[in-house]
């Protein structure tokens, strides 16, 4: 009897894991040029998503498709969990966001912020993650960078 219950704790333990839990797959959107899309794609994958990356020459319709305005716009757009996925933006805050799961339509890291995620280099700076409401109306989702230190 010991040996069962045993056996069937272990059992629970190992498929209850986190580590065998089916990673997130975010569908990413880049440049075939970009080196700082590839670098956020490798950020996401060392935190554990699965990333389908498709390169295209035309980003500007992926963005205008998705309702993604000019100035929440960065360099790539990534889709999971039906939300929109704008720049570089930590995959921490994407695992917030799957977790939370609120009523937006996504998260945006507008331009190419210096010390944001693939975007990696000397005097980083202080920058924002926006929430994206569906009537597209922004607010601050998190602070990220010197000054804001987590």
């Amino acid at each position: 009897m010991i040996q069962r219950l045993l056996v069937a704790n272990l059992l629970f333990l190992v498929f209850s894991s986190p580590i065998l839990a089916e990673a997130p797959t975010l569908k990413v959107y880049k440049s075939p040029t970009c080196g700082c899309c590839n670098a956020w794609i490798d950020h996401l994958e060392s935190h554990g998503f699965q990333v389908q990356a498709e390169n295209r020459s035309d980003m500007q319709t992926v963005k205008s498709t998705n309702g993604i305005r000019a100035e929440f716009s960065s360099c790539h757009t990534g889709f999971v969990g039906g939300y929109f996925i704008e720049g570089h933006v930590p995959a921490t805050e994407i695992q917030r966001l799957l977790r939370e799961k609120p009523p937006i339509a996504g998260l945006s890291v507008p331009a190419m912020p210096i010390g944001s995620p693939g975007m990696e280099g000397p005097n980083p700076e202080p920058y924002d993650v926006l929430a994206i409401g569906r009537d597209g109306k922004s607010r601050i989702w998190s602070s990220h960078g010197p000054g804001h230190e987590h």
